[in-house]
């Protein structure tokens, strides 16, 4: 039986050895056979399917949506457009939270710019909006 070790595998593919574990337990790898000995052996192409993962989630892809699209890459019938719907769903719930991240900080630089130096902080605007205590409070 030829293979890589956990420690080949996780270093081969730049994740540590916990995530390939993690992966193994979210049914995104499978479970490798094992030597006589016990020790685990990966197939080497574990390596490229642990890259994938890696760099979708780097793209923001759950760990779900990267299990579909790891569906999608196992089955050649599918279409890309399937894989490209996700893809377009993913870049609207990005843009969705970068509107929001952009509210956030508008929000938090108008406190920021309220707040005086020097003065105490019962009189914070800032503490007060997270505290719910001023006139426009931090939006939900």
């Amino acid at each position: 039986m030829t293979g890589i070790t956990i420690g080949q595998l996780a270093r081969q593919a730049g994740v540590g050895i916990e995530t390939v574990r993690f992966y193994e337990r979210r049914g995104l790898i499978e479970d490798p056979p094992r030597r006589p000995s016990g020790y685990r052996q990966y197939p080497a192409e574990t390596v490229g399917r642990l890259r994938f993962i890696r760099r979708a989630k780097e793209l923001g892809f759950s760990l779900k949506e990267i299990g579909e699209l790891l569906q999608l890459r196992c089955h050649p019938a599918e279409t890309r457009g399937q894989v490209r719907a996700r893809a377009q769903a993913k870049i609207e719930d990005i843009d969705r939270r970068l509107a929001d991240l952009s509210r956030m900080r508008e929000t938090l630089s108008e406190l920021a710019d309220a707040c005086e130096r020097g003065d105490e902080t019962e009189d914070c605007p800032i503490l007060a909006a997270l505290d719910g205590r001023a006139k426009d409070a931090v939006p939900r």
